[in-house]
């Protein structure tokens, strides 16, 4: 579901962007129509930078479902490994589609094959602990304080 938000969100802004590009265009005599070309991938991949290696370590259709991605460690990821994750999970898509189902399937960790490569974690920030405690993303907790990692 989240996948697909994201989807819905990035249709909204290349049509917002697709427009401001015509006018562009218009202004430079056809010039600017160019831009057409590159609108697509390069609102994705803006997309996932500002996103996914943003404070939330979420893109919005992650925030919305309570999802963030995290380095193996804990760690947030950075802009430029956003874009690699994003990368290849298309890459990895448009090459080897089942393959990267299946091994999140025989996965401990059910990591996908980019999240392995890339050594990133998709965690569920929505979880409650056992005693009532609710996990922050920043390790703390409410309630009684203790740390989770």
């Amino acid at each position: 579901m989240a996948y697909l938000l994201d989807l819905l969100f990035i249709a909204i802004l290349v049509v917002i962007l697709g427009a401001i590009v015509g006018v562009i265009g218009v202004i430079t005599l056809g010039l600017g129509w160019l831009l057409y070309g590159i609108l697509v991938p390069a609102t994705a991949i803006l997309y996932i930078a500002f996103t996914l290696g943003g404070p939330n370590c979420a893109t919005p259709g992650m925030n919305i479902m309570g999802l963030q991605m995290r380095l193996w460690y804990g760690a947030k990821p950075y802009m430029l490994l956003a874009v690699m994750h994003g990368l290849l999970f298309y890459g990895f898509n448009v090459i080897l589609t089942p393959f990267i189902v299946l091994v999140s399937l025989f996965n401990e960790r059910k990591q996908m094959l980019h999240d392995i490569v890339l050594g990133t974690v998709v965690i569920n920030t929505s979880v409650n602990v056992p005693d009532g405690r609710y996990y922050e993303p920043t390790g703390q907790t409410t309630g009684q304080g203790h740390d989770l990692r």
